[in-house]
């Protein structure tokens, strides 16, 4: 399932992680990736659910300083519930985080969240594809799918992304 012809973006500032959590329910869920990929209401249909997600997950916490990681872990697995994925997230290692478990759980179709930062974390994006050293990641605020050295991630010097350093991964860590 290729959601890079998708072309969603997020409606504003501070939904990069609702879109995120939108977009991994269209990596596993079939039926929500049709939703989306319709050329009459696919779009509508993405900017309203950023909100009820926005809602959903920031309860507490207050919207306009975006997605906690526990918020995007509930997010995710709600979003994964109808392919039995459960969701946790960690922190970044740096040089010495070997990716194995973000790359092993892309390579099964399980994507993976990434929350960047420069200094304050700041923005999400989706891992989406694994191919040799390469990840793919969806970037929400220009809708592209965008390759990423798995080099620069662990040395924190990403571009195409918006901010340059790993902060925090939400990967799946069972099945339910």
């Amino acid at each position: 399932m290729k959601i890079a012809g998708l072309r969603l973006r997020q409606r504003d500032g501070v939904t990069c992680g609702p879109s995120v959590a939108l977009m991994a329910g269209a990596v596993l869920d079939p039926a929500r990736y049709a939703a989306l990929a319709d050329p009459d209401s696919g779009a509508a249909l993405f900017a309203a659910e950023q909100l009820r997600v926005h809602a959903d997950v920031n309860r507490v916490w207050p919207r306009r300083l975006g997605t906690t990681p526990w918020g995007m872990a509930r997010a995710l697995t709600a979003m994964g519930a109808t392919a039995g994925v459960c969701y946790r997230w960690r922190l970044f290692r740096g040089r010495r985080d070997s990716l194995a478990d973000v790359v092993a759980a892309v390579r099964r179709g399980r994507p993976v969240a990434m929350l960047l930062r420069q200094v304050v974390p700041r923005h999400w994006v989706l891992i989406v594809d694994a191919a040799d050293d390469t990840l793919s990641c969806y970037e929400p605020s220009s809708g592209e799918v965008r390759p990423v050295d798995i080099a620069a991630i662990r040395e924190s010097r990403l571009a195409g992304l918006g901010f340059p350093r790993p902060f925090v991964f939400v990967l799946p860590h069972s099945n339910v």
